[in-house]
């Protein structure tokens, strides 16, 4: 306990977040990271995973691809890239060896992007999509009317999944030199400051629940289900007393 305190102590004192290459900074590098390696990955795997799913093809590619990105670990794939045909060159202010911790990130967010992306639209019931084709939908109308909407939730939960992740898994760019809250843990581990290797954690860990309870609350709010059970509560109206 008292190392925690020492640690929420130091985080508290405000020349660790101003000073050059402070905390804030490194909070904005961090975020920048991760909201753009996410951004990447999502271009890449949803319209694929998607497409693969309207078309009911893919399965295998998709379950690969999942079991694959768990198995690589995340650490090796940035050292080998660094040292190899990415190099460790900057990438504006992605920092030291930014392209290369960028394809690394996007790496490791493409699994449940394309899992969960797949998997919802292949769960969507079969009656539903053959009673829109029916009603004399396009292909393109189906997907766009029928299936993305119904798909929507656990397309919602594979990003959620994938901020959080490729957030706490961001801070290994400072092992090559790159930007990050990484690098206040790294500098803690290497002048035996424990107070500034928790503090570093500490704000690492805050930022993933603070993510995680943000992606989650928008998930609730643009699910289209959800959206329509709140609607239809709203219009039902109050059942009258019965007269005595």
């Amino acid at each position: 306990m008292d190392a925690f305190r020492a640690a929420v102590a130091w985080l508290f004192d405000g020349t660790n977040w101003s000073e050059n290459d402070g905390l804030a900074q490194q909070l904005v590098e961090q975020v920048l990271l991760t909201l753009t390696s996410l951004g990447i990955a999502a271009a890449v795997a949803l319209p694929l995973a998607l497409w693969l799913g309207h078309l009911g093809r893919g399965g295998i590619l998709a379950v690969n691809v999942s079991n694959i990105g768990r198995a690589v670990p995340t650490f090796a794939v940035l050292v080998l890239l660094s040292v190899g045909p990415l190099g460790s060159d900057r990438l504006g202010p992605y920092g030291r060896a930014g392209l290369a911790t960028l394809v690394s990130l996007m790496l490791f967010a493409l699994p449940p992007i394309i899992t969960n992306a797949y998997v919802g639209m292949r769960e969507i019931d079969r009656e539903i999509v053959e009673a829109a084709r029916g009603m004399g939908m396009t292909g393109w109308e189906l997907f766009r009317r029928v299936e993305l909407p119904l798909a929507l939730p656990l397309i919602l939960t594979g990003l959620r999944l994938a901020l959080v992740q490729v957030w706490a898994t961001a801070t290994i760019a400072a092992l090559v030199a790159g930007p990050g809250l990484g690098n206040t843990i790294a500098a803690g581990f290497d002048n035996n400051d424990s107070d500034r290797v928790i503090g570093g954690a500490i704000v690492v860990a805050l930022i993933a629940l603070a993510m995680e309870g943000a992606a989650a609350l928008v998930e609730r709010q643009v699910d289209p289900v959800r959206r329509a059970r709140r609607v239809s509560v709203r219009r039902t109206p109050a059942a009258e007393p019965l007269a005595a």
